[in-house]
């Protein structure tokens, strides 16, 4: 239950302000078809999470348990101090022109989440728990958690939740993250 709730949280935390979330207000203001731009989404995360969980899994087992717990640590303050900078997209680019609007999510989001911060959480979180399949629920759930309200409510959502305390608290928790593995990685050191 770890697994799950902590790639859920993690992740919809990395996800507010993200240039992914950005990319969902474009798309749900361009085409106003919730259902679509949710099945694309939905799908293109699924895809992108899971190739992303296998890959952190078998890097898990090529790499020594202490040096693993040291490079997931690192990895998850790196994306802390990552979280506080704020992206951007170019609104001024013609969005999912000539395709509906599902599959223009599932393209755009597809390719907008290779090598973005939450696909790498999601390989680290599945090295980290050893779980690939409640990971890639967990990072899932966390993704439409995250992208829901701005399909549905678009603008206003921006403008409403202040982007640099959810930058800050996105900070501070893959920071408390890392600092876990770290110490759980000397932990094993000093046993092994």
């Amino acid at each position: 239950m770890d697994a799950l709730l902590i790639s859920l949280g993690i992740v919809a935390l990395a996800e507010l302000g993200d240039k992914t979330q950005i990319l969902v207000l474009l798309l749900a203001a361009r085409f106003r078809q919730p259902v679509a731009i949710i099945a694309g989404l939905v799908l293109a995360t699924i895809v992108s999470h899971l190739i992303a969980a296998i890959i952190g899994r078998w890097i898990a087992d090529l790499v020594d348990p202490v040096i693993l717990a040291w490079g997931v640590g690192c990895g998850f303050i790196a994306m802390g101090v990552w979280a506080l900078l704020p992206e951007k997209v170019d609104a001024e680019s013609e969005v999912g022109q000539g395709h509906g609007a599902f599959l223009t999510t599932l393209i755009v989001f597809s390719i907008a989440e290779i090598g973005d911060k939450t696909q790498i959480a999601v390989a680290a979180l599945a090295a980290r728990f050893d779980m690939i399949l409640t990971v890639v629920a967990g990072t899932t759930l966390g993704m439409i958690a995250a992208n829901l309200p701005a399909v549905f409510f678009g603008h206003a959502f921006a403008k409403v939740i202040p982007m640099k305390a959810i930058r800050i608290v996105a900070a501070i928790a893959f920071s408390g993250l890392g600092v876990w593995a770290i110490i759980e990685g000397g932990a094993a050191f000093k046993s092994s």
